[in-house]
């Protein structure tokens, strides 16, 4: 861009909206694929891939490729994140996009032990670490393609939606296994489990056509502008801006860690205890339909009172609620088990996740948000979301209660409640337009 090149303005309320669908949307389907894994690593793939370990310690092994997954999202978060801030948000968007898209179709795919022996594990562990680089790219992305182009007061109501991607990704993989769980053991282990992974490709394709219409964010192209952008970001992240990617990892323990215990091991606990799977998954859905709805709300809520009050809140919830939510689900009862999820997913979690957008974004600079973001964003899914499902699962065969994984649950949140509570608060940041880079001199937004 020419140094006489104008500023491009925020995007106004009909440009906004279409910048919303294409990022939920994209989001969706990248998540679709992430969760599809764990939903499968909970039902099917310790017996198909690790068949010779007994039932639980064979779901023990496929947790832990589960978790392979989450130990390759910071080195997505550093590729991504230092050619999205180099070269802009909207092609890495793309590429994750095709990189999510292809190892899930391959995945379905793959080739069983029974059928190459050793080779399969290896090659299901090889394709899950190509999720999680696409997947640790595709959160900054997603989240800042809406936070940059939302209007000023209003970021933490538009950012929120980006989330809400990550609900219908998750709604969608859990309808779809439930469906082919319908029908029987025999066709479901043979070739029912590839369904859900195979169908993936084709609304890869369609959220390949609306990512490719979307602009890219003006405050990439202020920082293009200003001859901002940084030669190495992520140094320049760190260098900068320490204490907030500490806090940003601090903040995710308890949202991230949490969610892959109520999403994904509440599956194994349910088979373990002889809950019925159905069950916890409609439970799952529910809970995500709803928290689809208060997530926006909470993250309406932090524009109006700030990020910090609304984040704690929902971590409190969850310390609160650890241990009864095992107590409903050990009942069986439908009423009390959906009661349960919707508790923990769409109040507890729902609070954090629909704060996080904004309050991430507002912590960084703009000339290496997207690297800042995504490190701190994904090293906390490493010792989080990524170890959860694992350590929950070794507390079970352990002790064969929950009480040792509610325990870890009220640490978790803990952990949240102390970084939020010194994380300065952000919301002043959005309500202040955004300087005119043809007036400021460079850097000073930073």
């Amino acid at each position: 861009m020419s140094p006489t090149a104008p500023h491009k303005p925020a995007a106004g309320p009909q440009s906004i909206r279409k910048i919303v669908i294409a990022s939920l949307t994209g989001t969706a389907l990248e998540w679709y694929d992430f969760f599809l894994y764990g939903t499968a690593s909970a039902l099917v793939l310790g017996t198909l891939f690790f068949p010779e370990a007994s039932s639980l310690a064979g779901t023990l092994a496929s947790f832990g490729t589960f978790a392979v997954g989450f130990a390759a999202r910071p080195l997505g978060g550093i590729i991504f994140g230092h050619f999205g801030d180099r070269l802009g948000r909207k092609p890495m968007l793309v590429i994750t996009l095709l990189v999510m898209g292809f190892t899930t179709f391959l995945i379905g795919a793959l080739p069983t032990y029974a059928q190459i022996g050793v080779w399969a594990p290896v090659l299901l562990t090889l394709l899950r670490v190509l999720q999680g680089i696409a997947v640790g790219g595709e959160w900054g992305g997603s989240v800042l393609m809406i936070t940059e182009h939302a209007p000023a007061g209003r970021r933490g109501f538009y950012s929120a939606w980006s989330q809400v991607g990550i609900n219908l990704g998750f709604i969608t993989s859990a309808g779809v296994f439930a469906a082919v769980q319908a029908l029987s053991d025999e066709a479901f282990l043979s070739w029912g489990w590839r369904l859900p992974f195979l169908l993936g490709a084709v609304p890869t394709l369609v959220g390949l056509v609306i990512r490719l219409k979307i602009e890219e964010t003006p405050e990439f192209q202020s920082v293009q502008h200003k001859g901002e952008k940084q030669r190495l970001p992520v140094l320049h992240a760190l260098k900068t801006h320490p204490r907030s990617i500490l806090v940003t990892a601090g903040a995710r323990m308890a949202e991230n860690g949490a969610s892959y215990i109520f999403l994904v091991f509440s599956l194994a606990y349910g088979k373990h205890i002889g809950v019925d799977n159905t069950l916890l998954l409609t439970g799952i859905i529910v809970a995500n339909i709803v928290e689809g709805a208060s997530m926006v709300g909470f993250g309406a809520l932090s524009d109006r009172i700030g990020r910090r009050p609304v984040y704690m809140a929902g971590a409190a919830t969850l310390i609160v609620f650890a241990f009864p939510f095992f107590w409903l689900v050990d009942t069986s009862t439908p009423a009390l088990v959906w009661l349960a999820f919707v508790i923990a997913i769409g109040i507890g979690h729902g609070a954090m996740i629909g704060t996080q957008p904004s309050f991430f974004t507002e912590l960084f600079g703009k000339s290496s948000r997207y690297s800042a973001i995504s490190l701190g964003h994904e090293l906390a899914s490493v010792f989080a979301g990524g170890l959860s499902p694992l350590i929950a699962t070794a507390l079970l065969a352990a002790t064969d209660s929950s009480w040792p994984i509610s325990l870890y649950l009220v640490v978790l949140g803990c952990v949240t409640l102390v970084s939020v509570y010194f994380a300065r608060e952000t919301v002043q940041r959005d309500t202040a337009p955004t300087p005119d880079p043809r007036l400021q001199p460079a850097g000073t937004y930073e």
